[in-house]
């Protein structure tokens, strides 16, 4: 069974507009994701520290929206994130390390 997908907007200290996302990213609930990143003006921090998973379908989405987003990633998602090659267009940190 997949964890539902959950984004919550919201603002950094330093002013950045946020969108956290929680549970899975996968073909089913893409579109959500990718309304929510168009709907953000500006550059967007997006938090995928608490996604379980993320497949192809996620990743297009990701590479869609790399000219306005920064990523917050987990050590299982850094693998894919780096091996796509989507870690060379697009700022990823840790959930507790500055972004690179």
């Amino acid at each position: 069974m997949t964890t539902p997908l959950t984004l919550t907007p919201g603002v950094r200290p330093d002013g950045a507009a946020l969108l956290t996302a929680a549970g899975e990213i996968d073909m089913s609930n893409t579109d959500a994701l990718a309304a929510a990143l168009e709907s953000t003006p500006g550059p967007v921090v997006l938090d995928l520290s608490s996604v379980e998973y993320l497949d192809s379908a996620g990743l297009s989405v990701l590479f869609a929206h790399a000219d306005h987003i920064t990523l917050i990633a987990n050590p299982l998602l850094t693998p894919v994130l780096t091996i796509s090659g989507l870690a060379d267009l697009v700022g990823v940190a840790g959930g507790d390390s500055g972004v690179r």
